[in-house]
């Protein structure tokens, strides 16, 4: 797992302040299973315009973790390298989402 940008990491290191717990189940998660689609409502897949995200030229799946109720992680999902690249971080629900 990896932080494609600073912007994640401090994003990252604001929800390990706020939520412990919950990142680590988090963290766990990702690490065992990126794409589990078991726990929809935790852990999907965007859809739309945010299915995908562009990352060293490459379009990659992004997913979402549901941290807490208003805590995001964005990551996107690189089978090929067996990497995991957290693209967006925050204590904040992402507006983009927002019907």
């Amino acid at each position: 797992m990896r932080f494609a940008t600073s912007e994640a990491a401090k994003g990252w290191a604001s929800l390990c302040a706020e939520a412990a717990g919950n990142a680590r189940r988090c963290f766990e998660a990702l690490r065992a299973d990126p794409l589990a689609t078991d726990n929809p409502d935790r852990q999907h897949r965007l859809r739309g315009q945010l299915a995908t995200a562009s990352l060293g030229g490459r379009d990659l799946p992004q997913w979402e973790f549901e941290v807490t109720s208003g805590g995001r992680v964005r990551y996107l999902v690189d089978v090929d390298r067996r990497t995991v690249h957290f693209v967006y971080a925050s204590t904040r629900h992402p507006k983009d989402t927002d019907a």
